[in-house]
């Protein structure tokens, strides 16, 4: 993508495109039913919590950024509906308020096991899932994890929480609710590792002082969009905008202003 493209689409995402002097394309206009299943109360109502550059950071101008934030402004202008933020404290609420109905979009891990609760597109991003160790730790390597008397933080609910918690053996999972939490608690010494996606490890070591990703990676994430079940006829419509903002560099814009790093080939396993 040039690069006069790449500030066209950065300025729609922070609402200046037509101030760089971009010609604003106008995406598809839904059937009116589509319209009403993907956005029932006449506003996209998404679901986003702070701390990952997947869901919700602020920018390098301070203003809000990531993608669930800038892939919902952008679905809103799709389907010609304002849109509603609804803030959480985590993903895992995210997720039970799709299931209530309470939320209309937004970005997360597909799993199987949230397949059985929300609907996603075919996935948009992947990351690789890591360590982050505090300074001065003696951990070098991911084998050297699972042993008796390290204690791991996972995000409470989170996808690494089931995952690590059938694998490890000897290692220690503790649950933190917050990313804020899981910052302090690294610098104050009561976690010697926190596992995520690299796009969260990489926001924490920026605000944890000395801390490091231990090289390598213990899986992988594959990142989508969400929506409630009972909305399939609006399916088609989702799935081809998932297409679009991934081959018109929307969507790499919208990755380049959250600062996500930890990305590789959707395709990767």
């Amino acid at each position: 993508m040039n690069m006069s493209r790449r500030s066209c689409l950065l300025g729609l995402l922070t609402g200046a495109a037509l101030l760089v002097g971009c010609a604003v394309a106008l995406p598809p206009a839904p059937a009116p039913q589509v319209r009403e299943v993907l956005a029932p109360l006449d506003r996209l109502r998404v679901g986003v919590y702070a701390g990952s550059p997947t869901s919700m950071v602020n920018d390098k101008n301070g203003k809000p950024a990531g993608v669930a934030h800038d892939l919902g402004h952008e679905f809103a202008r799709w389907l010609g509906v304002p849109v509603e933020l609804i803030e959480y404290k985590r993903v895992a609420e995210v997720i039970d308020a799709m299931k209530m109905g309470a939320v209309d979009f937004t970005f997360t891990n597909a799993t199987e096991a949230r397949a059985r609760d929300v609907n996603f597109t075919l996935p948009m991003i992947s990351l690789e899932l890591g360590y982050l160790v505090p300074a001065g730790s003696n951990l070098e390597a991911i084998s050297e994890i699972d042993r008796v008397g390290v204690k791991v933080g996972v995000t409470q609910g989170s996808s690494s929480q089931g995952v690590l918690g059938r694998q490890y053996k000897q290692a220690t999972l503790v649950t933190v609710p917050t990313m804020k939490q899981a910052t302090d608690m690294l610098k104050q010494g009561q976690l010697d590792a926190f596992a995520t996606n690299k796009g969260i490890l990489n926001e924490l070591a920026d605000n944890v002082p000395g801390a490091r990703i231990l090289s390598g990676r213990w899986g992988l994430e594959h990142m989508a969009i969400a929506v409630p079940k009972g909305r399939e006829s609006g399916m088609d419509y989702l799935n081809n905008f998932a297409l679009t903002v991934r081959r018109d560099g929307t969507l790499s814009a919208i990755v380049t202003r959250s600062g996500l790093r930890g990305t590789v080939e959707p395709s990767a396993r």
